[in-house]
């Protein structure tokens, strides 16, 4: 009698639990459908000196891929606002500056993009970080530079001009900082196809691939890339080291490597031609780093204290000859002094194309210069001169060897 009884209590507990768990079973499978998930491989883990990784993984079907690369090593990155507001019609003169921008930063977008892209492009100085990332629908997965961490300055034009940063404003939200942090990605990486490439190529299915392209120029250490569909649904972190080489360095302010060999060869060649036209050849020198990709300001902060070489040699031997003006040399410096503190900070508020446009037009003053040195009227001054310079030398060691002779 006993076992009926157990018997009956278990047939009835079961017809009272089985629709929960029938009920539960279809819950449960339909929330890790709403779960999809993003998968990623690399078939690198090593580069050297740059080259090519294929990402490939799953995504969700019919969802758009984005692919996120970025480094650990970390530059400076700057920009001045001085726009004129059109609301207010004033110009801001807010400086925005990091050190934590990503040496190196690739956004892939899938293949449907690519008319958006050169569409940009076409747009040249004018392109914009935001129009691009809100046209291909990557704004919710710009996220490595947007973590960075950004200071605000307001600064006025005179302030601007002497090379004062101003006053350091209070910290932005997460929306505001996010924002500048895409106008310091176009103010580092400067053009278009340097950050964003529509090489993403994804299948009905979901699978996807694409390659990321590493420059030779690129600086050395871990990789991070991360596969998303959109700020919540991504992939984890996959990770590839890429390693440099003598004659290969890395320059860590300008967050790119250079091969040492090209600037020597090029300064020797440089110097060379300077010294026959009378010059450093410092100012041949400034333009083609330039034109080789490296930041202006650290052009500018490079070649200065090279100039060190040329002008103790130069110091030696006038000072032997008795050419130096010791009063009217150290009022020059006093004013060099003021020129020298100025000019450092005002390198860093201007853009590369104002720094192309000045040192432009300082070329083409030398070079007219020059030009007039080669008219006949200034050719005939100039023997006179050079006469009265050889005397003063032969006067200047004549009177060294009485000297010398006086000692004796």
């Amino acid at each position: 009698m006993s076992v009926k009884i157990l018997t009956l209590l278990t047939i009835i507990t079961l017809i009272t639990i089985q629709p929960e768990i029938l009920k539960a079973q279809p819950q449960e499978a339909q929330a890790q459908q709403q779960k999809p998930e993003v998968t990623i491989q690399l078939d690198k883990k090593t580069l050297k000196n740059g080259g090519t990784v294929i990402v490939s993984g799953k995504a969700p079907e019919g969802k758009p891929v984005y692919i996120e690369v970025w480094t650990e090593e970390r530059v400076r990155a700057a920009r001045l606002d001085a726009d004129i507001d059109k609301e207010t019609g004033k110009r801001p003169y807010i400086f925005y500056m990091t050190d934590e921008m990503p040496a190196f930063y690739n956004l892939l977008v899938p293949k449907e993009f690519s008319d958006v892209l050169e569409a940009e492009k076409k747009l040249g100085r004018k392109w914009s970080v935001s129009t691009v990332l809100r046209n291909t629908g990557a704004t919710a997965v710009f996220e490595a530079p947007a973590q960075a961490k950004i200071d605000r300055y307001q600064t006025t034009l005179w302030a601007s001009i002497i090379g004062s940063r101003g006053e350091l404003l209070p910290p932005m939200d997460k929306t505001e900082n996010k924002r500048r942090a895409m106008q310091l990605v176009k103010a580092k990486f400067r053009e278009l196809p340097v950050v964003f490439k529509a090489t993403v190529d994804i299948a009905p299915d979901g699978t996807y691939k694409a390659p990321i392209e590493l420059p030779s120029n690129a600086p050395p250490g871990k990789y991070y890339v991360i596969a998303k569909v959109d700020k919540d649904t991504k992939s984890e972190t996959a990770t590839f080291e890429n390693s440099i080489g003598f004659p290969s360095v890395y320059l860590n302010n300008a967050g790119r490597t250079i091969n040492l060999f090209v600037p020597f060869l090029l300064t020797v060649a440089i110097t060379t031609f300077g010294v026959l036209m009378g010059a450093g050849g410092g100012f041949i020198l400034n333009p083609v780093l330039v034109m080789m990709g490296l930041p202006h300001t650290v052009v500018a902060g490079t070649v200065m204290p090279t100039v060190l070489f040329s002008q103790g040699s130069g110091i030696y031997n006038y000072s032997k000859i008795k050419f130096i003006s010791f009063k009217l040399g150290i009022t020059l410096g006093l004013a060099m002094l003021a020129g020298g503190f100025i000019g450092p900070k005002l390198t860093e508020l201007i853009t590369l194309e104002q720094y192309k446009f000045l040192f432009g037009w300082i070329l083409l003053i030398l070079a007219a210069l020059m030009l007039w040195q080669t008219t006949p009227k200034y050719i005939e001054k100039n023997k006179k001169e050079q006469a009265i310079l050889r005397e003063y030398q032969r006067r200047a060691i004549e009177a060294a060897k009485k000297k010398q002779e006086g000692g004796k």
